[in-house]
């Protein structure tokens, strides 16, 4: 490849002899780079770099657990040990409480278990977010502790 200053003819004729693209790489230097290069292969190189880039990054999982505010203490502890399961695997877990029809009114219930719940799993998650109310449904996220 030749080097130096050309003007633009002559850049574009050396592109042209050699079946590749002139491609402006800095247009506010004095005099403009640009360079001879086969700009369909590097725009597949560039997609390339992408996907691998894409395919690297770690996926978040979110694996839901739902409950009632009267839920008992075996279907809690059942429910306790997915979530245990969810957390040592690497997934997040969204714990919602359900209020159907007028369990609203023991939304201190509802916020009791989910407190209670992530008390329980303070050795494997950490609590991302605090329960919160939103419409009929209370919940809280649990993120896995590295």
């Amino acid at each position: 490849m030749e080097q130096g200053i050309f003007n633009l003819r002559e850049a574009l004729e050396i592109a042209r002899s050699q079946n590749l693209d002139l491609v402006e790489i800095s247009p506010t230097a004095n005099p403009p780079v640009c360079k001879v290069i086969d700009y369909r292969k590097f725009l597949y190189d560039l997609k390339k770099k992408q996907k691998e880039i894409k395919a690297k990054s770690a996926k978040v999982i979110v694996k839901e657990i739902r409950m009632g505010p009267n839920t008992d203490e075996h279907d809690f502890n059942f429910k306790l040990k997915h979530a245990e399961n969810f957390l040592k695997e690497g997934a997040k877990v969204k714990v919602e409480v359900f209020f159907r029809g007028r369990t609203i009114v023991y939304k201190d219930k509802g916020e009791l278990i989910l407190l209670r719940f992530a008390q329980e799993l303070e050795e494997v998650g950490k609590v991302e977010q605090l329960p919160r109310l939103e419409g009929k449904r209370m919940f809280m996220i649990i993120t896995p502790k590295k």
